[in-house]
């Protein structure tokens, strides 16, 4: 459910079986964390179709998008005057098919095919790695190993420093 105040983005959860299971992940544009595609709802275009664009113009990807969400999960991001604003991104997997050399945001964003259990240590966002471990699971038909301790705190400590705005 939506809560008051929150901002709707969309996202699109890139992968691949390669041979095995892989997840993509791009560095934002300002702090280089590890993220997936996404923005803002598109006019005339569907959750879904939104996601796919972001997927294109942010990690140059295109591929089969599912039109159902698998999730979502929230964010704050500390806005120019200080305050805090909270996201909402519903989430929607989209099986590439294909990757372009060159796409709108090239120069700005790295990318990076990473296993499931690897890309969700990766993200800041607790509910993103929840997503993202979620989904290999259920494409694997078996659950992911749980994040060591250490890795958990790492994890943990990114999200507080993001949260404090040092990171």
């Amino acid at each position: 459910m939506k809560n008051a105040g929150d901002s709707q983005q969309y996202a699109a959860l890139p992968w691949r079986q390669a041979p095995s299971l892989e997840i993509l992940l791009i560095t934002s544009r300002e702090t280089r964390r590890w993220v997936i595609p996404k923005g803002w709802p598109m006019p005339e275009k569907s959750p879904a179709e939104s996601a796919a664009q972001e997927a294109y113009e942010e990690a140059g990807i295109r591929g089969q998008i599912e039109a159902q969400a698998i999730g979502h999960y929230g964010y704050s991001k500390r806005q120019r005057g200080g305050a805090k604003k909270r996201f909402r991104v519903d989430v929607f997997a989209m099986e590439v098919a294909e990757v372009l050399d060159l796409w709108p945001e090239a120069h700005e964003r790295a990318r990076h095919w990473l296993s499931p259990a690897e890309a969700a240590i990766r993200v800041d966002e607790p509910g993103l790695a929840v997503l993202i471990r979620t989904f290999a699971g259920d494409r694997l038909g078996q659950a992911l190993p749980e994040p060591t301790w250490s890795q958990a705190i790492w994890q943990q400590l990114r999200t507080l420093l993001r949260f404090l705005g040092l990171r």
